[in-house]
């Protein structure tokens, strides 16, 4: 019932910037945070950013001052606009939130598609 879509993805040279959006849609009362993981080939999925409803953002150590991550409430989506990108920020980058769908519903975790970013030397 509740769709998490993200775009933005695509192939960018070592150095380049990308932004990726994630959509929120369906019944959806309230949004908590929202947030941006990636997994990387042979490598762990990781937090990359989130932020709250009020715009309390938390960034991975590795991204910080390159990374920025944004929401609109009244559109229902978060951003990350992602600069002086690296080899190492390859992954499929999964846009999460924690969405409550009623007044009277509990807060659940709600995961995209992923979409595809790879950054080449």
């Amino acid at each position: 019932q509740v769709q998490l879509v993200e775009s933005g993805g695509g192939l960018v040279q070592a150095g380049g910037s990308l932004r990726l959006s994630c959509a929120a849609s369906g019944s959806i009362f309230s949004i908590n945070f929202m947030g941006w993981y990636r997994q990387a080939s042979g490598k762990q999925r990781e937090l990359v950013a989130n932020i709250n409803s009020g715009g309390r953002t938390n960034y991975a150590d590795s991204v910080k001052g390159r990374f920025t991550i944004s929401r609109d409430n009244a559109k229902k989506t978060v951003y990350l606009q992602m600069n002086s990108l690296k080899p190492e920020d390859t992954a499929v980058y999964h846009c999460n939130a924690e969405i409550m769908q009623s007044a009277w519903s509990r807060i659940y975790d709600h995961w995209g598609q992923g979409t595809q970013v790879t950054v080449s030397s």
